[in-house]
């Protein structure tokens, strides 16, 4: 086993090496206040039986969760996807994938719904020949917390390590987000966690890492971002020491392209929420301030990617009307995939969802009088619900997660992104650009108090998901609604026999009187 622990310390001024107590074996930090990122990596004969077993039917899986919570970003670790649980999966050729979900459902819980990734999965499409070997089914559902995967990992992988193993392992409930990579090539298993803070109320870190055994390393880096000349790079400076191997310290330095970028220097933020009432066609509004919304370079174009549960779709129909699109302020619908059946109700849809990128436009691009200097520029798409089934109630919650947005801009000729020992690639968007793409990710905004529409939070949600109240047939009041079409069916087939045999026959009998009345006068 492998272990990288890198704190990227956020105010290098307040930071002094007497902050750092090193020994052979151990490393002690204290008050240190940094973003954090642990990577473990493991190798196929140090996991369980069960686990080996699956991940010798698999070609390459990868697994990416975000906290519902906002978080700052810092540099390198500024890729963000949706709040959520997302897999990218590719099967190996003639090998059973029918260990996949119900390993998914063990580790993450019994709320992860999926049967088989042939239906349930949906297929990414690949529009860069840089990503060709990118995962080709890609899955998303709602897991708000850890607690599942913590116990997994204490119950499953931690009984023959010590005990250091589940305390590290209870630490991932207050991570900002958590990665698990594997790829038949290596025959690894990656784990990867990032700390946007300190989980405590001081936000510093006060812990003393111990090496696991005799015969292991773990490399710990404390360092800070320099300002580099070079827009396209980032540099870091500081401390690195590998316990097992130093005994000190050793100071560091170096810089590295990277493709995910923060917005430096910029005030730009943006919120998500539902116009309202919601009713059967949602809108989503994309909110940011006009003042801040520039793009960084010529070549930048700015870019929302929502992840859509299949109980929402997108009539990607309506977005080749160009008036259509510029009455939204998008440019265009520039990819979409999954569930996207316009009269299918919840019920029948087999797979998880959809996803969509859009091509957003910016009042430079799109001028309106309407929008005032330092009034906000919003965005909508039009969402549409599919029907729901009957339930105990007269309507069911259903959250949404926030979108990503960023700029995506075109990179110098030469750069080499993959040397970047920090990168994040497996996003479920990144194979939508070019391979010269860089993205600068534009953060969500603080969170509200409330959901957006005045009733506040539900329990057990999050700041970065909206919720809407989709209305249904309720069971408890279904007997009358039966009642009352039989009672009308019945009603108008009486109706029905009156008007064809009834008033026919009253009819047909006036007519013989009248005959035979006929035939007496003669």
């Amino acid at each position: 086993m492998k272990q990288r622990i890198t704190y990227l310390v956020r105010n290098p001024d307040e930071f002094t090496p007497e902050q750092l107590a090193v020994k052979p074996s151990s490393i002690a930090l204290r008050k240190v206040n940094a973003a954090k990122e642990h990577r473990i990596t493991l190798g196929l004969e140090e996991l369980p039986d069960e686990l080996r077993k699956a991940f010798n039917q698999w070609h390459e899986l990868h697994i990416r969760w975000a906290s519902e919570s906002p978080y700052d970003a810092i540099p390198p670790f500024t890729s963000r996807v949706s709040p959520g649980l997302h897999v990218f999966y590719t099967p190996q050729k003639d090998h059973p994938d029918s260990l996949l979900c119900p390993l998914l459902k063990e580790v993450f819980g019994n709320g992860f719904v999926c049967e088989d990734p042939k239906e349930t999965f949906i297929k990414l499409p690949i529009l860069s020949e840089r990503f060709s070997m990118s995962s080709s089914t890609q899955f998303y559902t709602r897991i708000p917390d850890l607690a599942s995967l913590v116990s997994y990992f204490q119950s499953k992988i931690c009984p023959l390590s010590p005990n250091s193993c589940k305390i590290s392992a209870s630490t991932l409930l207050s991570a900002s987000y958590v990665d698990i990579d594997y790829d038949a090539i290596s025959h690894t298993l990656i784990i990867n966690a990032f700390w946007a803070r300190a989980p405590n109320e001081e936000n510093h870190w006060t812990e003393t890492i111990s090496l696991p055994g005799s015969q292991e390393t773990i490399e710990i880096g404390i360092l800070n971002n320099e300002p580099n000349p070079d827009p396209e790079d980032i540099s870091f400076s500081g401390f690195l020491t590998v316990l097992g191997q130093d005994t000190q310290p050793k100071p560091t330095r170096f810089q590295t392209p990277t493709r995910h970028y923060p917005l430096s220097a910029s005030s730009l933020v943006y919120k998500t929420s539902f116009a309202h009432p919601t009713g059967l066609h949602p809108t989503l509004i994309l909110t940011l301030p006009t003042k801040h919304l520039e793009p960084p370079d010529t070549t930048c174009r700015l870019h929302a990617h929502l992840t859509l549960p299949r109980t929402l779709f997108i009539d990607k129909y309506q977005f080749s009307d160009s008036l259509f699109l510029s009455s939204h302020h998008i440019t265009s619908l520039r990819s979409i995939s999954g569930a996207t059946d316009l009269e299918a109700p919840d019920w029948v849809v087999p797979q998880w969802g959809s996803a969509a990128l859009f091509e957003l436009d910016t009042p430079s691009s799109d001028p309106d009088p309407d929008q005032e200097a330092g009034r906000d520029w919003n965005i909508t798409i039009p969402l549409h619900l599919r029907y729901f089934p009957p339930s105990n109630s007269t309507h069911t919650p259903l959250a949404v997660p926030w979108p990503v947005l960023f700029w995506a801009c075109r990179a110098e000729e030469g750069t080499k992104m993959s040397v970047n020992p920090f990168d994040r690639i497996h996003l479920g968007y990144e194979a939508l650009f070019g391979p010269k793409t860089r993205f600068m990710h534009i953060p969500p905004a603080a969170s509200r108090n409330g959901n957006g529409n005045g009733r506040g939070r539900r329990e057990g949600g999050g700041e970065l998901v909206e919720w809407i109240d989709v209305p249904v047939l309720d069971l408890r009041k279904a007997g009358w609604v039966e009642v009352g079409t039989v009672g009308v069916v019945l009603v108008s087939f009486l109706g029905l026999c009156w008007v064809l045999f009834g008033k026919g026959v009253g009819e047909g009998g006036a007519g013989v009187k009248k005959v035979g009345k006929g035939k007496k006068r003669q």
